[in-house]
């Protein structure tokens, strides 16, 4: 069962069906360059997803378990590689681990590094279509293979009566085990992000076709 918490009717605690549930929580990025506006939106949405967990916390309960998508470590090494990777992941994760929440890899090393690779190789643009088409082959491979990992570290590492909070980029094709009831965390922010992008594309596109 998946709920949507930010757009959908609180649900009822007595209709979630099992013992193992997770609250996913879409991972969203900020670089250096970023503009100021989105660094707003950025810091909005966090701000939100922190208030989301806890509600759904107060009717579900604590988070005994901490997953975050590229991190390949337990404990606070794993904190140490999330420091590197969001730090407003970071804090949400440092908080839920001082309050009693472990935080489990359920990344495999190797699988992790060979998707890195290959998405590097599709930043990098082709000349030929056959090479193009072999790379794409390549990285969807590696990450169904990825992906399929992590739906059965995630299945071993959940016992009853836990509740996991993911960190997991949107468009991910983890499938989750059907025992397991998912609660999708979607603050309002979110939808302000994709339009932040929408319009951002739509502004270089005007702008190539004016230089042309």
């Amino acid at each position: 069962m998946s709920e949507e918490l930010g757009r959908v009717e609180k649900p009822e605690v007595s209709s979630f069906k099992h013992s193992r549930k997770i609250l996913q929580v879409p991972l969203i990025y900020s670089g250096k360059d970023s503009p100021p506006d989105y660094m707003e939106l950025f810091e909005k949405y966090w701000q939100q997803a922190d208030e989301m967990i806890s509600k759904l916390e107060n009717r579900l309960g604590s988070v005994t378990v901490i997953l975050h998508e590229s991190v390949t470590r337990s404990g606070d090494d794993g904190l140490n590689i999330i420091r590197e990777l969001n730090p407003r992941s970071l804090a949400i994760c440092e908080t839920k681990s001082k309050m009693g929440g472990r935080l489990v890899s359920f990344e495999d090393p190797g699988l992790l590094a060979d998707v890195m690779d290959w998405e590097q190789c599709l930043m990098i643009g082709f000349v030929s279509e056959r090479v193009a088409r072999k790379v794409y082959e390549s990285f969807n491979e590696a990450s169904r293979e990825r992906y399929r990992h992590i739906s059965k570290a995630i299945d071993e590492i959940l016992k009853d009566g836990d509740i996991a909070l993911l960190f997991i980029r949107e468009g991910h094709q983890v499938q989750f085990p059907q025992d397991i009831d998912v609660f999708m965390v979607a603050p309002p922010a979110l939808d302000e992000l994709h339009r932040w992008a929408r319009d951002r594309a739509i502004k270089r596109e005007k702008t190539e076709v004016k230089s042309e």
